[in-house]
């Protein structure tokens, strides 16, 4: 293997897979898939009767990374920057998805290609979800304190230790459906391809993150005083980055609304679909 190649499969993966070679073996795996996009592939299998998600990435190529620094944005290459997030959560104590396996071949960043293997968290309920209709029928008053206390917490501790997730979405947040049931408020951050780290937790980036999740609750009923007791919860910010984030989260929600972003997304379904 190149200096550049890592591996890391338990041996009761390795013996489900086909072929001599385990990382061609992961990367040719088939299952369900819930992102088919250029370059990345996010699907769930069954190996030896348990469930696992696998990220499966081909690389960018170079036009993907020069338009990245030319728009002065680190180019996410592929899944070692979610397993490094992964890690990190650890250390800091924010629940994600627990790291099975991981894989690099390559040395040359335009085709370098690797994987990521995660357990399967079950049956969860995103805060997406859970929250659609909150405007239209309001939770149980406790449980929305507990969720925006518990959202507010999370986003603390993760920009003041630098973290930025920059898909920092309400879809993103995800409770077991078990613990949900009995009234517990333990969420779960997912989806951690894209994370940044050695952040300013007053920077442009942590703005962003922030901006991104008021974008994702504009429809779901979130009042002013929600966002209040937010804040309460939340690092100490300025006056001028509580601007920029609902100048930004406006931005965000007009683009996600507009013809051109539906039809986007609209093509990417079909394709999973397929």
């Amino acid at each position: 293997m190149t200096a550049k190649s890592m591996l890391l499969v338990p041996d009761a993966i390795k013996q489900v897979l086909t072929g001599e070679d385990v990382f061609d073996g992961v990367m040719g795996l088939q299952g369900k898939a819930f992102r088919d996009v250029k370059g990345r592939r996010t699907i769930q299998v069954s190996l030896n009767g348990r469930s696992y998600f696998v990220k499966q990435h081909f690389g960018v190529g170079w036009r993907e990374i020069l338009k990245n620094l030319f728009s002065f944005k680190k180019p996410v290459l592929g899944a070692m920057t979610e397993v490094e997030a992964i890690k990190k959560l650890a250390l800091i104590g924010i629940s994600t998805t627990p790291l099975i396996g991981y894989g690099v071949k390559g040395i040359n960043p335009a085709t370098q290609q690797s994987f990521l293997i995660t357990e399967d968290l079950g049956d969860i309920v995103s805060l997406e979800d859970l929250c659609a209709n909150w405007k239209q029928n309001p939770p149980d008053p406790a449980l929305k304190v507990g969720i925006i206390t518990a959202l507010a917490q999370l986003a603390a501790k993760l920009h003041g230790a630098g973290m930025c997730h920059r898909d920092f979405y309400l879809c993103h947040f995800v409770m077991r459906a078990s613990e949900l049931a009995e009234g517990k408020v333990n969420l779960i951050l997912i989806d951690l391809h894209r994370m940044l780290l050695g952040q300013s937790s007053h920077g442009n980036a942590v703005m962003k993150d922030i901006a991104g999740l008021v974008f994702s609750a504009m429809d779901c009923g979130f009042t002013e005083e929600d966002w209040l007791l937010f804040r309460r919860h939340y690092l100490p910010q300025s006056g001028a980055f509580w601007l920029e984030v609902e100048a930004r989260a406006q931005k965000l929600y007009a683009k996600f609304n507009s013809a051109r972003f539906q039809n986007r997304l609209a093509k990417e379904k079909s394709l999973i679909q397929q």
